[in-house]
């Protein structure tokens, strides 16, 4: 790890520590405004890896696991209205989606960099994301998976509900999970304007005229 990898591991940790606090605040019926927050992680990622290659994008990953994990713990000592406001299978699920998700994304990008320079971050984000959104929303709250945690009520969760509150009725989890994907999604599409400028910016300073 260099001091050039600093700025990286530090803007990590502060989206995974932003997004931990506003998980916690609901935005509209379907979304939370941690929605908004967490998936800045792949654009972190995704720069690091252009700009300083995957390993140093492994350790940047692996930075914001270690702080998922202490906010998670913290998590776990204060509680809400209703228990913990962080249980077990949510921590379990916050975890494996995030190191699975992320790790899958530098090796999807490394694939790919020698492509157009859009295509690596798109392509790496826009599966990263899938994948975190269905490993964290299955693990955390599904009915099938209630073993993880039989103390964890999450009947709310599995609700019978209209799909997004429009579509065929499926768990309510499932429509929160469409959502938080759906942001994701679109905000892959924004990030390819930061990357590039950050990219650029950071690769200037590196390697000066």
């Amino acid at each position: 790890m260099t001091r050039a990898h600093l700025p990286g591991i530090a803007a990590m940790a502060a989206i995974v520590v932003a997004s931990n606090i506003l998980v916690q605040f609901l935005f509209g019926n379907w979304l939370t405004w941690g929605a908004f927050t967490y998936p800045l992680a792949f654009l972190v990622t995704d720069v690091m890896n252009r700009v300083y290659g995957a390993p140093a994008a492994r350790k940047v990953v692996l930075a914001g696991f270690v702080t998922g994990v202490v906010c998670s713990l913290i998590g776990t000592q204060i509680m809400g209205e209703f228990g913990p406001l962080v249980t077990l299978r949510i921590a379990l699920a916050s975890g494996c989606a995030f190191l699975l998700a992320q790790m899958l994304d530098v090796t999807i990008f490394s694939a790919l960099r020698d492509g157009r320079w859009w295509r690596a971050p798109l392509a790496s984000t826009l599966i990263g994301s899938s994948v975190d959104t269905a490993l964290f929303f299955t693990i955390a709250f599904s009915a099938q998976l209630t073993w993880l945690e039989p103390g964890n009520d999450v009947a709310w969760a599995n609700a019978a509900l209209p799909l997004l509150g429009l579509g065929p009725v499926v768990p309510l989890w499932v429509s929160l999970g469409v959502a938080d994907w759906l942001v994701k999604l679109s905000l892959a599409l924004l990030a390819l304007v930061p990357f590039r400028l950050i990219v650029q910016r950071l690769t200037a300073r590196s390697h000066p005229a």
